[in-house]
């Protein structure tokens, strides 16, 4: 956008952002002077204005697992993150985003939470793991689908709303709404904004526990925004759009995967105005890098025994099939082992 502007400013016609959008989106071009269908000069005032890049991310590792990919970028400014590519045998392809560098929320099941916020991704940085060149060169399709569920909570980061503008707009990457998904631990008020202005965005709340107590131990967030808090915001959603929400539930053995926990759940959802719009995800705990030592993951028997006992009670339920584990690219996974010492707050480099 404010590539857009300044073009506009130095009055170079307005076919030539166009132009640029389209390599942007369809060729395999790194750097402003790649895009050979601009004039060399304007090449060369667009690359001293904005850096050389077209994107605002460089590729530094790729890690490949069983139907996944794992890719460490470094942004302009240094700041480290991990995107995951996950391909499915059914032949689509859906992409796993980061949205910020580490994450301040502190949940204690997360290896992204262990190091604490380092900064929010810039709209333009959000949508550069989507639209890099590192994805077509590799002969990939764009994925079909986009998940907000790598570093960060989307909704902590006030530029996710513009990330969300730049993947939609039929003049940026034009992508359905309906196949973005973003996923938070309940960060209400901007929940509430996204509820309003993407309507069509697929939400996934994560839930963790029934009980505010021990919820708060696994998501301190609870404390500032109560997941009562977020269910109302999803229950009138849901009324307005009848659009179907997620509400994903971590089990960890011997700490929330009992018959009472699944009797909670079962309750939280029948109180909602439009109980079959919500659907439980369950997903089996990941061993994370810096999360709580005493978390284990529940037995393959015990996550079934959980979905069917929420399915016995009336609810839309089933288990989250998982990739990426192999490569730390699951769940929980994704953290900050790569991440430059000076840029992580003098503070967390001494814990």
């Amino acid at each position: 956008m404010r590539i857009r502007d300044h073009l506009a400013a130095m009055g170079a016609p307005a076919f030539r952002f166009r132009q640029l959008i389209d390599a942007w989106q369809n060729s395999t071009a790194e750097t402003f002077a790649e895009v050979h269908v601009l004039p060399a000069a304007l090449r060369a005032e667009l690359a001293e204005r904005f850096g050389p890049r077209l994107h605002t991310l460089t590729p530094l590792e790729a890690q490949h697992g069983e139907q996944v990919e794992k890719v460490l970028f470094a942004s302009d400014t240094g700041a480290r993150i991990e995107t995951v590519v996950s391909h499915y045998r059914a032949g689509w392809d859906s992409m796993c985003v980061s949205s910020q560098a580490g994450c301040g929320l502190g949940c204690t099941f997360c290896a992204t939470g262990a190091v604490g916020l380092v900064r929010n991704l810039s709209a333009d940085e959000i949508a550069a793991q989507v639209m890099h060149p590192h994805w077509t060169r590799a002969g990939l399709p764009r994925p079909t689908s986009v998940a907000f569920m790598g570093m960060g909570d989307a909704l902590a980061n006030p530029h996710l709303f513009d990330a969300l503008t730049l993947l939609t707009d039929p003049g940026y990457a034009g992508m359905s709404p309906r196949r973005l998904t973003v996923s938070t631990v309940g960060v209400a008020p901007n929940l509430a904004r996204l509820v309003e202005q993407h309507p069509q965005v697929t939400i996934t709340l994560s839930v963790h526990s029934p009980f505010p107590r021990q919820r708060a131990r696994i998501i301190p967030l609870e404390e500032r925004f109560p997941l009562a808090r977020n269910l109302d915001i999803l229950d009138r959603h849901v009324a307005a759009s009848r659009r179907k929400v997620y509400l994903a539930y971590l089990l960890i053995a011997g700490v929330n995967d009992s018959t009472d926990h699944v009797a909670a759940v079962a309750d939280l959802v029948r109180r909602r105005s439009r109980p079959e719009l919500f659907h439980v995800s369950v997903i089996r705990y990941n061993e994370a890098t810096g999360a709580v030592p005493g978390y284990r993951a529940p037995s393959s028997r015990r996550v079934d025994e959980f979905v069917n006992g929420l399915i016995a009670r009336g609810l839309n339920a089933t288990r989250r099939r998982q990739l990426g584990a192999d490569i730390d690219a699951a769940c929980g996974q994704l953290h900050a082992k790569y991440l430059d010492p000076g840029d992580i707050p003098a503070v967390l480099r001494g814990r």
